[in-house]
C-alpha cells in the first residue's frame, strides 16, 4: 500500500509538471501565433493604400511626361541649330 501510495504520488507530481509545461507551450505558441500568422487587412485600409499607391503613380507619370516633353523640346532645338549653321 505504501509503494502503491508513492507510486501515485510520483505520477500526480509528474501529471502536474507536464501540465504546467504544456501551459507554457500553450501561452507561447499563442504568441507565435498572433506573429506568424497573416492576418486580413481591412478593406478600408487596402483602399487607402492602393489610392495612395496610384496617386504617386500618376505623379510619377507626370513627372516623367514633363521631362520628356523638355528633352524632347531640346533637342528641336538642337537641331534647328544645326540645321541653321549647315546653311
Amino acid at each position: 500500500s505504501k509503494s502503491l501510495d508513492q507510486t501515485v504520488a510520483e505520477l500526480t507530481g509528474d501529471r502536474d509538471t507536464t501540465g504546467s509545461e504544456l501551459a507554457a507551450v500553450n501561452e507561447y505558441f499563442a504568441q507565435i501565433k498572433d506573429r506568424c500568422i497573416a492576418k486580413p487587412e481591412p478593406y478600408a485600409e487596402r483602399t487607402a493604400r492602393r489610392e495612395a499607391e496610384i496617386s504617386g503613380l500618376k505623379e510619377a507619370l507626370t513627372v516623367l511626361e514633363d521631362e520628356a516633353a523638355f528633352v524632347q523640346r531640346k533637342q528641336r532645338r538642337s537641331f534647328r541649330g544645326a540645321t541653321l549653321a549647315a546653311n
